[in-house]
């Protein structure tokens, strides 16, 4: 089932979010942070260009045999004691874990930092049977209590100060206290510890899993991953089928570039490898391992046109560096994931009548593949959904007829000659002070936050005929 569309159309969604002084607050500070943050990373690393065409490599040559190595890693997770569930949907997704814990009796489940399980709006539905989830990812848990969705990729909370921490804590927890980031994660932490004891349920992502050896893989900075794989009785991981890589050499060449492209960091403060079940002997770890592998539409772009769009580690570079981000955040998008990768992975996700305005919000400018560290080519796949939506006929009538009158204009150098003529002619009563500010009509959402430059008073094409006849050329 493909997620519901937003209720208000995205022009009303980034307008309010223009108009948000916190959220623009929070959202230069955060990402300007995160851009510098990577770049001095990146300029002590040497190896890191070289890594990033290496771990494009292997994102591309894993897909070529995509069924090979997650029937490998299938069959290393069960020979380790653990089950594996194929989801093909975000329905069936929410089934298996539904399933699991009703048949082991879990009320309550404390879940790390997973965009899996936001995609298939785990969180609603395990409510809704009765199950308590809980964000133990600081992050997520500001923004449950706010109930909002992440607003970025890693850092989900990004648009929030401290400030509105501070008050949401008054708020929901009846804890007053100053907007100060070490105090506002103490009390987090005193929130939460009991959460993990009383648990019988943990859910987690999956930033990969090496095929090899069955190892499910968990990048984080606080901790909470390794709380929540090893104190419940049962862990579930939610696992977009991408996210397989085939041995461990593999996996390193990952956790070289991960941290420094979302972070910084030259390594996650944690990475957690986790090999199914506690075995004999073992004093920590679940009782039982599951991973639901969810397709999702995934396995569809494998020879679709947004197959790059699965190279994605889901570390937010792109976010940072995205000028349409910077400015209207995540929420604006409307959908699970923001950013440029989002409006790709949305259309995956729900099909491209779900991006026929977020296809635009990109200035194509090329920042996102240049931060990406697999270097996956979003301006270029952007480009093609609009081509799609435009010859599906998905894109608004004025758009569609603006464009294909444009297309054919410029296909006929007669007329566009003349065009030129008559524009100088019809845009006189539009300019003021050298721009045009204002233009009539539908065309009027062009001007209304932005100006245009009027038609030159001669085309290049007649200042070189000139030159030619001067004999200057």
């Amino acid at each position: 089932m493909s997620e519901v569309a937003p209720a208000t159309p995205l022009r009303e969604r980034a307008g309010r979010a223009l108009e948000d002084t916190f959220l623009q607050q929070a959202l230069t500070i955060a990402t300007t942070k995160f851009i510098g943050l990577r770049r001095e990373a990146f300029d002590e690393f040497p190896e890191g260009e070289a890594l990033r065409d290496q771990a494009r490599a292997i994102k591309e040559a894993t897909l070529q045999r995509l069924d090979h190595w997650l029937e490998t890693l299938i069959d290393n997770i069960e020979r380790r004691g653990g089950h594996v569930h194929y989801a093909a949907s975000a329905e069936d997704a929410r089934q298996i874990v539904l399933d699991i814990a009703r048949r082991t009796g879990s009320g309550m489940a404390v879940k790390s930092k997973s965009m899996a399980t936001e995609e298939i709006h785990l969180n609603e539905a395990l409510e809704a049977a009765g199950v308590t989830p809980v964000e133990t990812d600081l992050g997520e848990y500001i923004i449950q209590l706010a109930h909002e969705r992440p607003s970025h990729i890693i850092a989900p909370a990004i648009h929030k100060t401290k400030g509105q921490v501070a008050e949401l804590f008054a708020r929901e927890l009846g804890r007053e206290t100053q907007p100060d980031p070490e105090v506002l994660t103490r009390i987090a932490r005193a929130e939460l510890r009991e959460k993990f004891l009383q648990a019988d349920l943990g859910i987690t992502g999956a930033n990969f899993a090496v095929a090899e050896t069955g190892t499910v893989v968990l990048v984080t900075n606080e901790g909470n991953g390794r709380m929540v794989t090893s104190l419940p009785r049962v862990h579930v991981a939610v696992m977009g089928v991408e996210k397989v890589v085939p041995s461990m050499t593999d996996l390193t060449v990952f956790l070289a570039i991960l941290a420094k492209s979302a972070t910084g960091q030259k390594l996650s403060v944690y990475t957690s490898l986790v090999n199914g079940p506690r075995r004999g002997g073992e004093l920590e770890g679940p009782e039982e391992f599951h991973l639901v592998l969810l397709d999702n539409g995934r396995i569809k772009q494998i020879a679709g046109p947004l197959r790059e769009s699965l190279y994605c580690l889901r570390c937010g570079a792109c976010l940072n560096v995205c000028p349409v981000y910077r400015q209207i955040g995540g929420h604006a998008y409307g959908y699970t994931y923001p950013g440029p990768i989002g409006i790709l992975l949305t259309a995956m996700l729900n099909g491209p009548e779900s991006v026929k305005d977020l296809a635009h919000a990109s200035s194509l400018c090329g920042a996102c593949a240049d931060a990406c560290p697999v270097r996956i080519d979003i301006p270029r796949m952007l480009v093609e959904l609009r081509k799609e939506v435009d010859e599906r006929r998905i894109a608004p009538w004025p758009e569609r007829v603006v464009f294909g009158a444009l297309g054919s204009l410029l296909r006929r150098p007669a007329l566009y000659r003349l065009s030129a003529r008559l524009g100088r002619l019809f845009q006189r009563p539009f300019v003021r002070g050298g721009a045009i500010r204002r233009l009539p009509l539908f065309l009027g959402r062009w001007t209304r936050t932005r100006d245009l430059p009027p038609v030159a008073a001669r085309t290049f094409q007649e200042r070189w005929a000139d030159l030619a006849r001067e004999g200057r050329r």
